[in-house]
């Protein structure tokens, strides 16, 4: 019984001495813990009203652009580069103001960016080749182009991507850097395009009277542009045809509607008038 007594003591005696320490630790920090915990809220309070900011910024300069009519695409990749550089700002505002040494945070972001650049290499070679669309704009938003085998409507111009809509409502991503690296056919650039068709008639028929027949036809569309004037001549002796180059002019957004009507006119013309619109065939002379 006396040895359970003087361990009781002696757990007792621990206890309270645990908490007489632990209570002079609070004490003598007490100053400390406050000035951290008004850091913390600091912090949160500067991340909050950061990103409120941020966000209203971001607004702002996106609704000026678009004041001052500047193309859609670089509307959104400028409004994207701002509130990323921002969000940034605040977040290194808010370590500082809970004592992070900025020279330690500069250090650490030093070292982390070689690993992230050589880890991300493309996608920092996706962003640079987006700051180069926007600043030499080969095609601005709206725009229908071609990127290697891709072709369609521009939606816009990411920080990592350039997004298409193709003919049949597709959406395509394509990296920045391909976008670059390759071949841009822009159709929507000019005002005009020509349309390149080619008919083929036969050996028997009259050259004359078929250019006749094809300008007939051209100008029967209302559609296609006087000037520059259409253009009419023997493209090709081939095989089994003569084809005849017609090249019509027309309102880039009128293209294709001119393209499908008017080709359709030329063969219903063609058989109006006799002149026949061979299929491929050879002929073979037995001896």
């Amino acid at each position: 019984m006396a040895i359970e007594s003087n361990i009781e003591s002696i757990s007792g005696a621990q206890s309270t001495s645990n908490i007489s320490v632990s209570t002079n630790w609070l004490t003598d920090n007490a100053d400390l813990l406050v000035q951290y915990g008004v850091n913390f809220l600091a912090a949160l309070c500067i991340l909050l009203v950061g990103s409120i900011s941020v966000k209203f910024i971001h607004k702002g300069v996106v609704n000026l652009l678009q004041t001052k009519r500047v193309d859609a695409a670089v509307v959104q990749f400028s409004g994207s580069v701002i509130r990323y550089a921002l969000l940034v700002m605040v977040f290194i505002a808010a370590l500082n103001t809970m004592g992070v040494e900025m020279a330690a945070v500069i250090a650490v972001l030093a070292s982390a960016s070689l690993a992230i650049g050589l880890a991300l290499k493309g996608s920092l070679s996706n962003f640079a080749s987006g700051v180069l669309i926007v600043i030499f704009r080969p095609f601005k938003s709206k725009d229908f182009i071609e990127v290697g085998n891709v072709s369609g409507t521009v939606q816009a111009i990411e920080i990592f991507h350039t997004v298409l809509t193709t003919g049949d409502n597709k959406m395509v991503a394509i990296p920045n850097r391909l976008v670059m690296s390759q071949p841009i056919v822009n159709f929507s650039k000019h005002k005009i395009r020509r349309i390149n068709f080619e008919i083929g008639v036969s050996y028997d028929a009259d050259l004359q009277k078929t250019k006749q027949v094809l300008a007939r036809v051209l100008k029967s569309e209302e559609r296609i542009l006087s000037l520059p004037a259409p253009t009419i001549g023997v493209l090709a002796l081939a095989n089994s045809s003569i084809n005849i180059a017609v090249r019509p002019w027309v309102k880039s957004e009128e293209y294709w509607k001119v393209y499908y009507d008017t080709l359709q006119a030329i063969k219903e013309e063609l058989d109006k008038e006799g002149i026949q619109i061979p299929l491929p065939q050879m002929n073979i002379h037995i001896k």
